[in-house]
């Protein structure tokens, strides 16, 4: 991934599928758009103030998803697949056009996200990237659950644990270089649930969509899905996922260490509200010169303060 200039989609792209907790059917384009545009989502489906921004402090509920919303009450859910994909392929820019207020759950990961937007190819502009890079650790602790984040020269770090008394799951730890790793493990890592939360859920109104062909379902010691799992580490991969489409949330690329204990989107939310809250958290930067190794993202003659 180049770390140089902004990018979009070279082409239009259409998907559907169904919505995981509404059970809906889902028709999705994504669209190239201008540098400085960001990723924006349009609810096709109403006629009028149908723009959702994809920003951290217009999450509205992250329970089990991350749900965005705007000034007059549209919003988009589930979001954090797609927005991971755009993430970890670095594009920039694109508009995302849907006409329900989920986002398709496809296979329960990013894999056919990554696919589609790989086969139309991504287009390159003249116009630098920015980049969000932490100054100060910021922490939150909530009971058993933790997350963190520090500086980091030239990366965005992500460090993920989980800890289930499931005898499959059990304990999972792993961390990967976003910029730099191979990141297919975690784009093909799928959503997961237990067998006895299926009812739960069902009571609170949501994964009426979900079934084996969209979610890994865990039942004592065994794993429903034929298939299996697709890597080792796939229920902690899946984690790092969903923390990569969260992270997004700031509108840019991070430089930072992130490490996260039993978390998931409402405390990656929570850690990106108390970040902004302070401006000497983070500098917001962009990138100067044509020709520019990881290693020099901190060479200040490379790097332009506009924050």
């Amino acid at each position: 991934m180049s770390i140089l200039s902004q990018s979009t989609i070279a082409r239009k792209i259409s998907l559907s599928g169904i919505g995981v907790h509404t059970g809906e059917i889902v028709n999705l384009n994504i669209l190239p758009s201008s540098p400085n545009t960001g990723i924006t989502f349009k609810r096709i489906d109403l006629k009028n103030n149908n723009i959702v921004i994809p920003n951290f402090e217009n999450v509205s509920d992250a329970t089990l998803c991350t749900t965005i919303i705007n000034d007059y009450g549209a919003k988009v859910s589930t979001i954090e697949h797609l927005m991971a994909a755009f993430y970890g392929l670095g594009i920039d820019n694109a508009v995302v056009e849907i006409d329900s207020q989920e986002v398709p759950i496809l296979d329960g990961s990013a894999k056919e996200f990554v696919k589609i937007l790989k086969e139309v190819g991504i287009k390159k502009s003249d116009i630098p990237i920015k980049l969000i890079k932490i100054n100060n650790r910021v922490e939150l602790k909530e009971g058993n659950k933790q997350i963190s984040i520090d500086k980091s020269n030239t990366n965005l770090e992500i460090e993920f644990e989980i800890n289930y008394e499931n005898q499959v799951i059990k304990n999972q730890k792993n961390k990967i270089n976003v910029f730099e790793d191979n990141l297919e493990d975690i784009f093909n890592s799928r959503t997961f649930c237990l067998y006895e939360d299926i009812e739960k859920l069902k009571k609170l109104g949501l994964g009426k969509g979900g079934s084996l062909k969209n979610a890994i379902v865990v039942k004592g010691d065994q794993i429903l899905n034929d298939e299996g799992l697709r890597n080792e580490n796939e229920f902690v991969n899946h984690k790092i996922l969903d923390c990569m489409g969260d992270l997004y949330l700031t509108g840019y690329r991070l430089i930072g260490s992130i490490k996260c204990k039993h978390g998931g989107h409402s405390l990656t939310n929570k850690l990106l509200r108390k970040i902004f809250s302070d401006n000497r958290n983070y500098s917001l930067i962009e990138i100067k010169g044509k020709n520019l190794p990881h290693s020099l993202i901190n060479n200040r003659h490379n790097l332009k303060s506009i924050a």
